[in-house]
C-alpha cells in the first residue's frame, strides 16, 4: 500500500559518535525524501563529527575516524538537510526518541532554527510495539518459553510477570539490576523537551522533571530562583532544552505587558 501524503514526508536515518543527544554527533545521515505524488529523493552523507568516534560506536556502523576526517561537517552540511526537510513531515524506527531529536540539536548547533515538534513524526518502531502482540501471556512465552495458563488470575499473572524480568535481566546484559534504572528505563513521560528535562503535569503545565525543583512549575522556579535559570542555559544541557526554557521564559514575560 503506497502512503497517501498531503505534504512530502522525510524517512531519516542517523549514525552517531554515540547516543547521548547533548554531547555526540552525527558521522552519517541518510534521507528517503518521499513525495505525494510517489516520486522519492534518496540522499546520504558521511559527516565529520569533529570529535573521536569511540572504537566500541565504530564496531556497531562501521565508520571509523580516518574516513569522515576529509567529510564536510554538519553545519556546512545543515543548509542542505533544512532544505530537504523543512516542507516535509519526518519518519524513521526510534526516530521519535533519538533521530529527532540528535537531529534538532545539531541544526541548533548550526544555528538552523528549525523547530522540528511542529512537523508530524511517523516513529515506525512505535507502531509495531502497539500492533504486534505484546501481552503477558506473549511475553512469557517469548522470555520464559512457558504458556501462561490461567491468564488473567491474579495469582498466575504476577508470578509470570515476576518470571518475565528475571528471565530479562538474564537476557539483556545493559539491564541493570537495580530497581530505580529498571524504574527509569520502563517509565514513559510525556516531555515538553526531546531529552526528559521538562515535562507536562496533569494540567499541561511544564514542570522540571529532575533536581532540587522536580515537580515544581518551570515558571515559578524562574520568579523564585532567576539564578536557576541561569546555570540552566550555561550547563551542559541539550540545546532544545534550554530553547524550551527560553519559550516558557518569554511567554511568562509577554503575559505581564
Amino acid at each position: 500500500m503506497e502512503l497517501n501524503l498531503k505534504k512530502p514526508i522525510c524517512f531519516f536515518d542517523l549514525e552517531t559518535t554515540g547516543i547521548n543527544v547533548a554531547k555526540d554527533r552525527i558521522v552519517e545521515i541518510a534521507i528517503l525524501k518521499v513525495f505525494p505524488n510517489g516520486n522519492k529523493e534518496s540522499h546520504t552523507w558521511r559527516v565529520n563529527p569533529e570529535m573521536a568516534i569511540p572504537a566500541e560506536t565504530s564496531a556497531i556502523h562501521g565508520i571509523t575516524d580516518e574516513m569522515v576526517a576529509n567529510e564536510p561537517t554538519f553545519k556546512e552540511l545543515a543548509t542542505k538537510v533544512y532544505a530537504l526537510i523543512k516542507d516535509s513531515d519526518l519518519g524513521g524506527f526510534n526516530s521519535n526518541r533519538f533521530d529527532i531529536p540528535l537531529l534538532a540539536e545539531e541544526l541548533l548547533r548550526a544555528e538552523v532554527d528549525f523547530d522540528m515538534k511542529k512537523a508530524m513524526s511517523v516513529d515506525v518502531q512505535t507502531i509495531f510495539h502497539k500492533m504486534e502482540k505484546r501481552t503477558l501471556e506473549a511475553a512469557y512465552k517469548f522470555y520464559c518459553d512457558k504458556d501462561l495458563k490461567d491468564a488473567h488470575s491474579a495469582a498466575a499473572d504476577t508470578n509470570a510477570t515476576y518470571e518475565v524480568l528475571k528471565s530479562q535481566l538474564d537476557r539483556y546484559s545493559d539491564l541493570e539490576n537495580d530497581v530505580n534504572f529498571l524504574a527509569d528505563f520502563s517509565s514513559h513521560r510525556d516531555h515538553a523537551d526531546f531529552a526528559g528535562f521538562i515535562s507536562y503535569n496533569e494540567d499541561g503545565v511544564e514542570v522540571f522533571s529532575f533536581g532540587k525543583y522536580k515537580g515544581s512549575l518551570v515558571t515559578d522556579i524562574m520568579e523564585k530562583d532567576s539564578g536557576y535559570f541561569g546555570w540552566l542555559l550555561n550547563a551542559d544541557f541539550p540545546l532544545y532544552t534550554k530553547k524550551v526554557l527560553t519559550r516558557i521564559r518569554l511567554q511568562k514575560l509577554n503575559t505581564k505587558f
